[in-house]
């Protein structure tokens, strides 16, 4: 999965598998974390909003499971 780094003070990279619907966000703080089912249009909102901290604390966190990688 390609990773793409972003600019925000709670995430430093996103990915997605698009064939697996898994989002990969990881975290300025060093941690990892896999959300599961997630629609590509997720995905993609994540990436063009401005605030995406507040964007993965509206529409991904306690909305889709998730793992610690």
């Amino acid at each position: 999965m390609k990773l793409v780094i972003v600019e925000s003070s709670m995430i430093h990279a996103i990915g997605y598998d698009q064939k697996e619907h898994i989002l990969k966000i990881v975290f300025n703080n060093g941690r990892s974390y896999c959300y599961e089912d997630v629609p590509l249009e997720e995905y993609k909102g994540l990436l063009k909003t401005e605030s995406k901290g507040h964007y993965f604390l509206e529409h991904i966190r306690d909305v889709y499971a998730c793992r610690l990688v």
